[in-house]
């Protein structure tokens, strides 16, 4: 049956992910005042990760979550370990320098290599498959992929291919595209069953790890406090990695900076091994070049799990099969009436410039935040742990460049900037058909 229960409660999800999750184990309330090196506020790839690097360098961390550990985003994603971390990187030049764009370039693809490396050991069980695919819909986008494949070669990296529409066939069967380019450095994996994997792997590490305990208030300081319905933690240095379920309410800095946005998904029937080796004869992942993207690859137990239909107004649709249904039945016709099992979705943090947010709060410098990973946060939530760990340990160069780029902060207030960005979105994909 498709599930229809509510996106966003307090539980998690009613999706696949769920349904197939490792472990579920309950963490307790915060219900005392408790002191850490650092406090982190959001328990998904960010904050779990953030809680990894410092623990291994040595902190003692608590960190915070409002509902479940991975409960959004990092929970219920497209599952797509991409390379390559913002958006046409190049318009950062005059802020950044030509040394911060290569930097930047750089840590795209080592962030793909932290998730595999801390995959591999700990033996975190998230069906991490490698193979991936960018999908040209129209010849400009095999201009951009061809470019991108000459560029990997002068590069000298490995395990690209650029394919033309008759050779399509080797990766998918759809007639639907023009050309792919195959980078076996990427893939794609079970994203809720890699948090709680990660998570174990923090408290393992002594981190103090909460659920139901959302920050209510933060008061800045040498040494901040946050105050939990419950609780509160004082503490060295503060991270705030909620993402786009922080609240304006919270920090209107970084709240005013990042839009949620809803993507979705479905999760088919299980297909047997003969349509899936028809429809995705490598078990890769796949999106195309569209602003509208379409995303998909199969799980572990031969189901199509397929995504897109990103939402900027901030209302969920009423339908999600029926509203992704006709994407899907156009790139696979041969799956036509399909049984659908799961449909959900979940809110993105999305920053004006599509570049992750990553920085300290201008009047308060011991607090950290990382946010605004436009979709593509899979890899890049891991690269900003990382750097977070390295700032607070005397090595912030990297993370520096992140940190001197200047987001915009959305007119409007929380009321007004869905719509105003809505109606930006429509433009771009009104150029997006040309």
């Amino acid at each position: 049956m498709t599930t229809k229960r509510p996106v966003h409660s307090d539980q998690y999800p009613d999706s696949f992910y769920h349904a197939t999750a490792n472990a579920l184990e309950a963490l307790p309330q915060l219900k005392e005042r408790i002191s850490a090196d650092v406090c982190i506020v959001g328990g998904g790839f960010s904050g779990i990760n953030t809680a990894i690097e410092l623990a291994e360098r040595g902190f003692e961390v608590v960190l915070l979550e409002a509902k479940r550990i991975g409960w959004g985003a990092s929970g219920r994603n497209g599952g797509e370990l991409i390379r390559g971390i913002g958006h046409n990187v190049e318009q950062f030049r005059n802020e950044i320098g030509s040394e911060g764009v290569e930097a930047i370039e750089r840590m795209g693809f080592e962030a793909v290599e932290i998730v595999r490396n801390r995959v591999a050991k700990h033996n975190i069980d998230c069906n991490l498959q490698m193979g991936y695919c960018d999908l040209a819909t129209k010849p400009r986008h095999m201009k951009e992929l061809a470019a991108d494949y000459q560029e990997m070669l002068h590069q000298g990296r490995e395990g690209f291919k650029l394919l033309e529409k008759h050779q399509l066939g080797e990766v998918i069967g759809s007639d639907l595209y023009c050309g792919a380019l195959v980078d076996m450095n990427s893939g794609h994996l079970h994203p809720l069953n890699l948090a709680l994997g990660e998570a174990k792997v923090a408290r393992s590490l002594g981190v103090k790890m909460f659920e139901y305990s959302a920050a209510t208030k933060i008061v800045k300081g040498e040494r901040p406090c946050v105050h939990t319905e419950h609780g509160r933690v004082d503490c060295r240095y503060l991270v705030l990695a909620g993402n786009a379920y922080i609240g304006h309410e919270l920090n209107g800095y970084i709240g005013g900076k990042v839009l949620p946005a809803g993507s979705y998904l479905l999760a088919t029937e299980p297909l047997s091994q003969e349509m899936c080796d028809e429809i995705i004869p490598q078990n890769m992942a796949f999106a195309d070049m569209r602003i509208d993207l379409d995303y998909f690859h199969l799980s572990q137990d031969n189901r199509l799990l397929f995504g897109g239909l990103c939402t900027y107004s901030g209302k969920d649709p009423k339908d999600i099969d029926a509203a992704l249904r006709p994407n899907l039945e156009k790139v696979f016709p041969q799956l036509k009436g399909v049984k659908i099992e799961y449909e959900w979705g979940g809110m993105i943090g999305i920053g004006a410039n599509r570049l992750p947010q990553i920085g300290r709060l201008p009047d308060c410098p011991n607090i950290l935040y990382a946010q605004a990973y436009a979709g593509h946060g899979v890899n890049a939530t891991h690269m900003a742990a990382r750097l977070i760990g390295e700032a607070l340990t005397a090595q912030a160069e990297r993370f520096d460049i992140f940190d001197r780029v200047q987001h915009m902060t959305f007119p409007g207030g929380p009321r007004f900037r869905s719509p105003m960005l809505a109606a930006g979105m429509l433009y771009h994909r009104l150029k997006d058909l040309f």
